[in-house]
């Protein structure tokens, strides 16, 4: 009997990337190897997205895709946020799938691979799951560089977020956890990801974020860590010095808004004055530092002072890096019942102008940067990252291809082209 085969299809943000490699360990240690691609395999998996409407579209288009093009035989199971948050109404829908798991539920049971049809929860869980990918092993890394999930779920309750009512109140892993699995991926580069990064620990009992520390232990065993999604008002003065010891001064501040009235119909902490102040603190602190943000356009009540204030705000504090998206409206959230709905052509406008602003802001701050030297992590032939770019989100440095994979190399930045760097 031939040894049987997986593909594991991933869809979403860097966290759902880490439970798929999660998945993939489990799927090996079970006795299967990876396919050379999805028509090969005989169970292939879709861990899927469902934060908003692009991404649920997108999730069920992979599937469809996937179902269309497996080999006779083959299984095909449904995970991750999408099968969690609709899994009835997804097993309902789609005939082509075999089996809808939700978290926490094993994808290979005693009759093989994905049999069966997999029961789903559809609410927040208290408890931990049976079957828990944020602690199961997982594979070295491939890259020089890795995501690490060190907690799962959120206690926030931003208004136009579902996220805590399909992936539950927020539970930390324990830094020896953490500590063993960077030790086991043999990578250079650690990107830390949680829901709520700034709180991990809070939930362990003594209401102590344990970040900071974690950073810095980290910091010990890698040449990078690097910090993804900060909820601005736990950017501590501790935390900031910790992110910029590690020689990646890189922030990735979770905003969504600058407009102060419109934050709280968010749910939100915070307002543009507030902001800009941090950002100036940690630039005077570390002249280097790299900042990213996302900011949401059209949530239910935005004015046109509010757009006003946030494209002013773009333009003057310069970030290097900026997302702007168009608000979705999530069932069950608090913003899905408010009033004030912003039209979708005046999201598309307001949309349009702050990506027109922020991609000169970026292709400016990039042509900074002639001339200077930087030190990159090699990700692939002839592609590197300074500290200034996180992988799979920003711009890249184009280097000389004799450079090795996985070294850290000095080079002379030459020109630069949008997001992107030539160096030498």
């Amino acid at each position: 009997m031939s040894e049987r085969t997986y593909w594991v299809e991933t869809l979403g943000c860097p966290k759902n990337q880490v439970d798929s490699d999660k998945l993939t360990g489990r799927l090996v240690a079970d006795g299967l190897r990876e396919a050379a691609d999805p028509t090969a395999a005989d169970v292939v998996v879709v861990n899927t997205c469902a934060f908003v409407e692009e991404a649920r579209q997108e999730s069920i288009d992979t599937i469809l895709d996937l179902a269309g093009g497996r080999r006779e035989g083959a299984r095909l199971v449904v995970t991750g946020c999408l099968a969690e948050r609709y899994g009835d109404e997804l097993a309902e829908a789609l005939p082509e799938v075999d089996a809808v798991a939700g978290f926490g539920h094993e994808l290979l049971g005693t009759g093989g691979p994905a049999s069966g049809s997999v029961p789903v929860q559809l609410r927040a869980r208290p408890e931990v799951p049976d079957f828990d990918l944020l602690n199961l092993p997982r594979p070295a890394a491939t890259a020089p560089w890795a995501y690490v999930k060190v907690a799962e779920g959120c206690d926030r309750a931003c208004g136009f977020c579902a996220i805590p009512s399909f992936r539950g109140p927020q539970r930390s892993r324990d830094a020896a956890s953490i500590l063993a699995e960077v030790d086991s991926l043999g990578a250079r580069e650690i990107v830390l990801v949680a829901q709520d990064l700034a709180s991990y620990g809070r939930d362990q009992g003594v209401g102590e974020r344990g970040l900071v520390p974690l950073v810095g232990e980290v910091a010990a065993r890698v040449d990078r860590v690097r910090l993804l999604y900060l909820y601005p008002s736990d950017l501590t003065d501790a935390l900031v010095d910790a992110i910029c010891a590690t020689g990646v001064p890189y922030f990735d501040l979770s905003l969504q808004h600058v407009s102060r009235p419109l934050l709280r119909r968010m749910r939100r902490w915070g307002d543009g004055d507030r902001y800009r102040r941090r950002i100036d603190d940690i630039r005077a602190r570390e002249p280097d530092a790299a900042l990213r943000s996302n900011f949401i356009v059209g949530y239910p009540g935005e004015t046109e002072d509010d757009h006003d204030a946030l494209l002013r705000f773009v333009e003057e504090v310069e970030l290097d890096w900026c997302g702007f998206f168009a608000y979705s409206r999530e069932d069950g959230t608090y913003a899905a019942d408010l009033d004030g709905a912003v039209d979708p052509g005046l999201m598309v406008e307001r949309l349009a102008e702050l990506r027109e602003v922020q991609d000169g802001i970026t292709a400016r701050r990039r042509a900074d940067l002639i001339g200077t030297e930087v030190e990159v992590l090699v990700d692939e032939p002839g592609v590197g990252r300074s500290h200034r770019e996180a992988p799979e989100i920003d711009g890249v440095v184009h280097v000389p291809a004799s450079l090795p994979v996985g070294a850290l190399a000095t080079v002379t930045v030459t020109g630069a082209l949008g997001p992107d760097l030539e160096a030498r």
